[in-house]
């Protein structure tokens, strides 16, 4: 367990961090998601022992990694580190940058030679490096080298995993693939494992639980189909996905458009935060279109993009602008087209939630 308390970081006067609190259980995979200068790196360097706190404790297991007194260097903490930029050293092969942390990690082995080499040889399987162990960073793909990177990391057996956005330096598809390949790490090595990035998709695909940062601050810690469906505040709503923030009234159990007061939408689970400023948290593909003349808010389609699998329609609906994914399947709209948006799985009109 590592538990993060009451931990802020200021650069002069700059306050980087505020009264972070965290948990981070055994075996547990957390993602830090947030935009540039939010302070997802500054919570990593505080977690790695790069630098140590303004305020505020660190602990692993009940033993004090960090306070504003004192900071337990590095190479003293049981942790493992991958990097954005792979940082591997050209003169070592594959299987010496796996051999150096056996080597010189607070949890190294201990054992002989042979013990050692089959550590190796582990390590080497489990990020499917077997036939390049003599190969040298240079003779390597990005994809390879940043197995590297990760069987580095892993080879001690850390209790914790660190990661700095460590698939933004790939294209597209390699990435994808190494998501896997970190699921699969996380699975058979049960390290707990903070994977920093801005990119939601990555977030919501590979973490057990997001915690969302802006400006020094955090904003919700949630797992990820909690963090999507149920946003407890404006910004991680409309960061975390596309989100449109209708804006309204909330009466008794429900909310009622500004632009149509004839439409009332139900309670989802909405935030108090969001009912308290009179806004009702839409996600695209929560609206479903009809035609113009059948029930709903009226509006007027101005932009059309085919996805695929999905029509994505931008609606001006009044003097608001709502986006709407809806399936290829239902019915299509064109730009200038007077369409009908309602919720789906949802009453229309609930008159009666507002009978006194």
């Amino acid at each position: 367990m590592i538990k993060v308390d009451n931990v802020s970081k200021n650069y002069g006067s700059f306050t980087a961090l505020h009264s972070i609190d965290l948990e981070i259980g055994d075996g547990e995979f957390i993602a830090v998601l947030g935009p540039s200068g939010c302070g997802k790196t500054t919570l990593l360097k505080l977690l790695a022992g790069f630098m140590g706190p303004t305020e505020g404790t660190i602990s692993m297991d009940d033993t004090l990694l960090a306070s504003a007194k004192r900071v337990l260097p590095p190479e003293k903490r049981n942790i493992g580190m991958v990097f954005q930029s792979f940082a591997l050293w050209p003169h070592m092969t594959v299987a010496e940058h796996i051999k150096f942390p056996l080597s010189y990690h607070p949890n190294k082995i201990k054992e002989g030679k042979k013990e050692l080499q089959e550590r190796i040889n582990e390590v080497l399987k489990l990020v499917g490096l077997n036939a390049m162990a003599d190969r040298y960073p240079s003779e390597l793909s990005g994809g390879q080298k940043q197995r590297v990177a990760l069987a580095r990391a892993i080879a001690p057996l850390p209790n914790l995993l660190l990661m700095d956005e460590p698939l933004s330096a790939l294209d597209v598809e390699l990435r994808m693939e190494m998501r896997k390949e970190i699921q699969k790490l996380h699975r058979e090595t049960k390290a707990s494992i903070v994977f920093v990035t801005h990119d939601q998709g990555e977030a919501l695909a590979i973490a057990d639980k997001i915690v969302v940062m802006n400006q020094g601050r955090i904003e919700q810690i949630a797992p990820p189909e909690i963090l999507y469906t149920r946003p407890e505040t404006e910004f991680v709503a409309t960061f975390v996905g596309k989100c449109n923030l209708v804006k309204g009234q909330w009466q008794n159990a429900g909310f009622v458009p500004a632009i149509d007061s004839k439409n009332v939408w139900p309670d989802l689970g909405v935030a108090e935060s969001f009912k308290g400023n009179g806004i009702y948290p839409v996600r695209p593909e929560q609206f479903q279109l009809t035609a113009a003349e059948q029930d709903g808010v009226q509006g007027i389609v101005s932009f059309v993009q085919y996805q695929g699998h999905e029509i994505h329609y931008t609606v001006e609906v009044g003097e608001e602008t709502w986006t709407i994914h809806e399936s290829v399947f239902a019915s299509r709209f064109q730009p200038g087209d007077f369409v009908g948006i309602s919720l789906k799985n949802a009453p229309v009109q609930q008159k009666s939630l507002f009978t006194r």
